[in-house]
């Protein structure tokens, strides 16, 4: 019997009966049946029916940045419930609100001084995007400016303004019509792109493109161009400083805000605190959330500057979970952790080992084209045929992650070429290598199967 006191044939009926899954395959999850976790100690996580895999996702958000069962998180949380759990918002703030805010803007590149908070990721998107508004109106030199730019496949969020800057995971186009100002411009690739370039001529195109569509649409008219600094698109596609050197003079020269969205990438997922360290980048605005808490509770959140917070008598925005205490106190003791146990500069060196490693046994294989990352966060970009970079059919990846899984390691499909790994933050060296091997076996027979070994 499990916890609920069902058996676990019932338990799952009831999860089909009740429950939704957001991006899943349909006639995958009623073939196979949910998965549903029960338990999860460090990097390892046990399903209802008995089975321990290896966690090389951090969950598929990636959250999950310190691991599981953490006590001296769960009991900072316990303790803030039980002494002031909730005070509402707009300037009704917790001591632990105030303490975190100041710990963030310490840790936060360039002049990022002012923090507000939501419950994740997809709100904080939308709290920045409604920030670059105000400001402009505020400011009064562009009063009409409300336009975004986004970048071809980006991944913002799934509230409406954040979906609508959105251009992956195909949840875009079935919401629409959504919201209008919103336009797309190519983003730096590695491996291949849409025109057959050269990656570092393939990147100039994209930031002189900016320029281009910031002139299409009208400089008086555009509030922001939002980015993440490393995109998820077909696996961790990181470029270099050059271009958001770039990207930041075009910015600064039509007086248009620069949004990071660093909601994956915050915290220590690439071995520094944000990624926007690694890529000379001084947004206007920053986004947040997912390993802001490990995802032991929900929130996000938004710095921006001085001088534009201040610029905006009233911030026209609310948000009922805006600093919950409880969340701020989990993210306080989450940073604390890694600042103690010394974990994001972990993450640099360990992030070496495993690309080191991955690279190493899986570069020559038949059907791998590129291996690439930084920090926690790896890819696996698959082709069929090595030459051309022709992408390996979608299934055949699928294969690889299905075959890992069953050896019991989790790594999560992305795009339709790759794999991907988020580890948490606290894995040993071991976990990586037992990752390398594993991957390796589950490409090898996939190979064999195309009849590629």
């Amino acid at each position: 019997m499990t916890r609920t006191g069902l058996s676990t044939e019932q338990l799952v009926q009831t999860a089909m009966d009740h429950c939704i899954f957001p991006l899943a395959q349909m006639e995958e999850v009623r073939a196979k049946g949910p998965t549903i976790f029960v338990e999860a100690e460090g990097a390892h996580v046990t399903d209802v029916r008995g089975r321990t895999y290896l966690d090389m996702m951090g969950t598929h958000t990636r959250a999950n940045s310190l691991g599981y069962g953490n006590q001296e998180i769960a009991q900072a949380i316990y303790e803030q419930l039980a002494t002031l759990h909730y005070v509402g918002t707009a300037d009704n703030l917790s001591e632990p609100v105030i303490e975190l805010s100041a710990k963030i803007a310490s840790l936060a590149p360039g002049d990022l001084s002012r923090v507000t908070y939501v419950s994740g990721g997809s709100e904080a998107v939308e709290t920045a995007i409604k920030i670059a508004r105000q400001y402009h109106l505020n400011a009064g030199r562009k009063p009409r400016a409300y336009k975004i730019i986004s970048r071809w496949n980006a991944y913002h969020g799934a509230t409406m303004g954040a979906l609508a800057a959105t251009d992956w995971l195909g949840t875009r186009h079935v919401s629409e019509p959504g919201m209008t100002g919103y336009s797309f411009i190519p983003a730096p690739t590695h491996y291949r792109n849409p025109f057959g370039m050269d990656d570092a001529t393939y990147e100039a195109f994209c930031a002189d493109y900016l320029e281009q569509q910031i002139l299409h649409e009208g400089p008086e008219l555009v509030a922001a161009f939002i980015a993440e600094p490393i995109m998820q698109q077909h696996g961790v596609q990181m470029p270099s400083p050059s271009y958001f050197k770039r990207v930041r003079e075009i910015c600064t020269k039509y007086d248009v805000l620069l949004i990071a969205d660093e909601v994956i990438t915050g915290f220590g997922r690439t071995g520094a605190w944000f990624a926007s360290y690694h890529l000379d980048l001084e947004p206007d605005i920053m986004t947040m959330a997912k390993a802001l808490t490990a995802g032991y509770m929900p929130m996000g959140g938004v710095i921006t500057t001085a001088a534009i917070a201040d610029a905006m008598p009233v911030f026209r925005h609310v948000h009922t979970f805006s600093g919950h205490a409880a969340a701020a106190a989990a993210a306080l003791t989450v940073i604390g952790i890694k600042e103690r146990d010394g974990l994001v500069d972990k993450a640099k060196r360990d992030g070496e080992y495993l690309h080191a490693a991955l690279r190493e046994v899986l570069i020559d294989k038949p059907i791998v084209g590129d291996v690439r990352g930084i920090g926690m966060w790896h890819a696996v970009d698959f082709t069929g045929d090595k030459e051309s970079r022709e992408r390996l059919p979608v299934d055949r990846t699928k294969a690889i992650v299905a075959k890992m899984r069953e050896k019991g390691v989790i790594v999560s499909a992305i795009g339709t070429t790759a794999f991907e790994m988020a580890p948490p933050l606290i894995c040993t060296r071991p976990d990586f290598d037992r990752t390398v091997q594993v991957a390796a076996e589950a490409i090898d027979e996939v190979a064999a199967e195309m009849g590629l070994a």
